[in-house]
């Protein structure tokens, strides 16, 4: 007797997907959330600001640190607050489901909120003479990739994890190619390794698909080299 060993019919009419969420250990998972916390797309224009403040302080040569923190701080407040309030906002009278932004159409807002607080803050530094061109032009950017994120925003689920390291990334690309020296080329490489780390947490505690990434990424380093031929 010949036993027919073929797939059921309804086996081979189910389609192949590579889409099938993986399960992570739970140590995994809780990394992957630290990290994604820490470097919150909201807290990046305020990292670069003080990196370029304290960390890279040749930019702000001849101000005092007083005015250095307060650059900083006034960076921190219009790009991390009000955009902040805008989602609880949301979340609060209804217009969102979670404050996590879960899909497209949730985020559709708080894109368009950014962009104008973004810009706001890359005016007024720009008529504030003393501030230095390549954190006015970072800030720029950082307007163009959100920009480009809420037409992105209409395909697919760009990440903005990936949107707010890339931007770090091509700052520091901008850094090293103005004028290469050791001390930028560790902190570049530090960056680079944080945007994996963080590009591997998106994948393990979110929806978002390697091109999701990818693409937030190579949008963010682009659009700070267009900010910065702009401003120079």
């Amino acid at each position: 007797m010949i036993q027919n060993f073929s797939a059921p019919e309804n086996e081979l009419q189910r389609p192949r997907t590579f889409e099938t969420p993986l399960h992570f250990p739970w140590i995994a998972r809780f990394w992957a959330q630290f990290f994604s916390v820490i470097f919150h797309p909201l807290f990046i224009p305020a990292i670069g600001a003080w990196f370029l403040a304290f960390v890279q302080p040749g930019y702000f040569t001849g101000i005092a640190p007083h005015e250095k923190t307060m650059i900083v701080i006034r960076v921190g407040y219009n790009t991390i607050f009000y955009p902040a309030l805008t989602v609880v906002l949301l979340k609060a009278l209804g217009f969102s489901k979670s404050i996590f932004l879960k899909n497209q159409r949730e985020r559709i807002i708080p894109y368009i909120t950014t962009n104008i607080f973004y810009f706001w803050v890359f005016l007024v530094l720009r008529n504030q003479p003393e501030v230095p061109a390549i954190l006015t032009g970072f800030i720029f950017g950082a307007f163009l990739a959100s920009s480009a994120a809420l037409l992105a925003n209409i395909y697919y689920k760009v990440s903005m994890h990936a949107l707010g390291v890339g931007s770090l990334c091509g700052l520091m690309l901008i850094i090293i190619f103005s004028g290469f020296t050791y001390a930028v080329f560790l902190m570049a490489m530090l960056v680079f390794i944080i945007t994996g780390v963080v590009s591997t947490s998106r994948l393990i505690v979110s929806d978002h698909k390697p091109f999701d990434i990818y693409s937030g990424i190579l949008i963010s380093i682009l659009c700070q080299f267009i900010a910065f031929a702009v401003i120079s």
